[in-house]
């Protein structure tokens, strides 16, 4: 018997823009579920026969001005126990593929073929019924996975401890937080024992620490001989994580392979990166503090992604605090192209009020290597991580000539610490209006 669990042939996925009248959302398939439930949960059972999603029926008119193809002819293969990462920029298809193989929605062409139970974490709340309690949608996303409520009982503590919901138990879980929606909808997704396990950039809304045990939860269900494939822009978590990865670009595969060199090549091709993003925060962060923009730029103020070898440059970093807030810390952290922290920075503790305030972070002279570099920022208070994303992609190139003292490569080693400068300042209402986070 072949230990190939996911087979993608040929997969095309065509989008009329523009129509709404085909919806096939996670709201959507959820109400089917519900209005066919028989037929649903015989779909999602633990069924070992391979199951297949396929449709061979497209429009040929694949020029059409109003088409939009977000995936196009993409194959691949995943064998039982890998742990394989999706990556690729905005827009690539990384979600509408988990989409096809968590059998929300149906590709136009092309064939999948899976064996195994299916478990999914794409947005969310996903299959969580809004009236419903914690515990009763504990016994309803185990139904759906095909689970009988006696083994659902038997990880039902361990379920709950992991996502440390236990005081809300028994409250309908639309008065939760979306972070508390998160731990429980990861907990459960995780615990039942799924054969396959698919997780999207859907844990970017829980804390830091909670990520962290999420990571080591996937480690623990990879361990077990289980299989999970991962969507992230988070490379690092990428790297620690994976063992192959999938680069899609444009709808299509780029390249497959090990997790290294297929990061290489994104890094590679992306060394002009994507514009800098700063993730939009959750109700929680929106309650406290939350950073709102990132820019990195020359000394003169001018935003640039590439920087010569020995020469300066800055962070500048905003952020807003609702309310009254001690002991806040910001940081900045460089991490090579094969996730390798090389340097880190932190501003020192605060305490501040309600407001608007701009941390610049500042350094006379690039000190590494050249290369493609990942820049992280983080919002700590009091000891814990609030708020960390990869806020951009900088490159780093030697342009003096040999004898000046800067080298095109170094030993690759080491840890620059506390290396920059960092000043605090409160931003006023004329530099408010620049202040939006973009999804």
């Amino acid at each position: 018997m072949s230990d190939t669990v996911i087979r993608v042939e040929n997969l095309s996925k065509q989008y009329f823009l523009g129509n709404n009248g085909n919806s096939e959302g996670l709201r959507h398939a959820i109400h089917d579920a519900a209005t066919a439930p028989l037929r649903w949960l015989k779909n999602r059972s633990a069924n070992r026969e391979p199951a297949l999603v396929s449709n061979g029926t497209a429009d040929k008119n694949e020029k059409s001005p109003k088409d939009f193809w977000a995936l196009k002819n993409v194959s691949f293969e995943i064998k039982q126990g890998e742990v394989v990462g999706v990556i690729g920029r905005n827009g690539a298809g990384k979600s509408t593929l988990l989409k096809i193989l968590s059998r929300i929605t149906e590709p136009t062409k092309g064939r999948v073929e899976i064996t195994g139970r299916v478990a999914s974490l794409l947005e969310v709340g996903t299959g969580f019924h809004p009236e419903l309690t914690g515990r009763e949608n504990v016994f309803l996303n185990g139904a759906i996975l095909g689970m009988g409520r006696g083994e659902i009982r038997k990880k039902f503590d361990e379920i709950v401890a992991f996502a440390e919901v236990e005081k809300f138990l028994d409250t309908p879980v639309k008065r939760y937080s979306s972070g508390m929606y998160v731990r429980l909808a990861f907990a459960v997704a995780a615990h039942l024992e799924p054969e396959i396990l698919i997780v999207d950039e859907v844990l970017a809304v829980g804390d830091m620490q909670f990520q962290k045990k999420c990571l080591g939860k996937m480690k623990d269900v990879a361990g077990h001989g289980r299989t999970v494939l991962f969507v992230s822009h988070n490379l690092s978590s990428i790297r620690e994580l994976c063992h192959s990865a999938v680069l899609l670009k444009s709808g299509e595969v780029e390249v497959t392979g090990a997790c290294r060199d297929v990061i290489a090549v994104y890094m590679g091709e992306n060394s002009q990166p994507e514009p800098l993003r700063v993730p939009r925060p959750s109700a929680e962060l929106i309650e406290q503090a939350y950073i709102t923009s990132t820019t990195i730029e020359t000394p003169d103020g001018r935003p640039a992604l590439t920087f010569p070898v020995g020469q300066p440059w800055q962070c500048r970093v905003r952020f807003t605090a609702a309310t009254p807030q001690e002991n806040l810390v910001l940081g900045l952290g460089i991490v090579s192209a094969f996730g390798a922290s090389v340097q880190t920075v932190w501003s020192e503790a605060r305490s501040v009020g309600p407001g608007e305030y701009e941390i610049m972070f500042e350094q006379d002279r690039v000190v590494l290597e050249s290369g493609t570099y990942s820049i992280l920022i983080g919002l700590d208070k009091g000891g814990k991580i609030l708020q960390q994303f990869e806020a951009a992609r900088i490159e780093f190139e030697t342009k003096s000539k040999p004898g000046t003292g800067h080298y095109q490569k170094t030993s690759g080693v080491g840890f620059v610490l506390n290396s920059m400068r960092v000043n605090w300042k409160r931003v006023g209402a004329a530099d408010r209006q620049a202040l939006d986070c973009v999804n």
